[in-house]
């Protein structure tokens, strides 16, 4: 039996440039490095999907294995980690919502005019807005030239084809973010659509989900785990 520790990537900057890391990002990514390392875990592979964010947590977390004397292999990166397009879903999707839904476009409007401000609290949060346009995305209602939600999912599923090949034994660790790891707990439960949705809105940043991979049955061990983040400042969700 395989472990795999799945990690979400650290508190990423504001909307405008959410593809890279806040200092507490970079801070978080860090604990859990130094935790990992107090546990001596110790893993036979590190995978990382290409986006920046979650290249950098995983950067700032193996460095602290490291620095602690904990080897770690060289960071592998897949793309079929990657998080969603939530950009392009948007462009898609919102102006579809707005001609057919007034008070979608009422807030969408709001949305537009508060992310004009980098110390708008809503650069940190999930609003209506964004369940409304992922909820439509999920459920196919508008033609979306970016990838579809079937395919995302399809995508992050197929990475168990090569995590499946582990030896019996060997731990791995997978930098990514929140829905792919809302997926990979979904198949292992066998949940709907909704429920995976839900798991991803209450991912921290960093968060470790546990899981062991036997004769290719997936089964959840922990998840959402922050035992590294000790103060509740440091739990953050955006």
């Amino acid at each position: 039996m395989s472990s795999i520790y799945l990690i979400r990537h650290g508190q990423a900057g504001l909307r405008h440039s959410y593809d890279s890391l806040s200092d507490l990002g970079r801070r978080q990514a860090r604990l859990l490095g130094e935790y990992l390392a107090r546990q001596n875990i110790r893993f036979s592979a590190i995978y990382s999907g290409e986006l920046n964010r979650q290249r950098e947590t995983a950067c700032e977390a193996v460095r602290m294995l490291e620095d602690a004397g904990v080897p770690a292999p060289r960071i592998e990166t897949d793309a079929r980690w990657n998080e969603f397009d939530l950009d392009g879903v948007y462009q898609a999707i919102a102006p579809q919502l707005a001609a057919e839904d007034a008070e979608f476009r009422v807030q969408h409007d709001e949305l537009k005019r508060m992310l004009a401000d980098d110390n708008s609290p809503v650069h940190r949060a999930w609003t209506k807005c964004d369940t409304a346009v992922v909820r439509a995305w999920v459920e196919a209602r508008y033609e979306v030239p970016e990838e579809s939600w079937i395919a995302f999912q399809e995508r992050i599923c197929g990475c168990l084809e090569k995590l499946g090949r582990v030896p019996s034994g060997e731990t791995v660790a997978v930098f990514t973010s929140a829905t792919p790891m809302a997926v990979w707990t979904g198949m292992a439960l066998g949940l709907n659509d909704r429920h995976v949705l839900r798991l991803a809105g209450v991912t921290y940043n960093t968060a470790l989900t546990t899981m062991r991979l036997r004769d290719g049955d997936l089964i959840l061990f922990s998840f959402n785990g922050t035992p590294h983040l000790l103060e509740p400042e440091l739990r953050t969700f955006r």
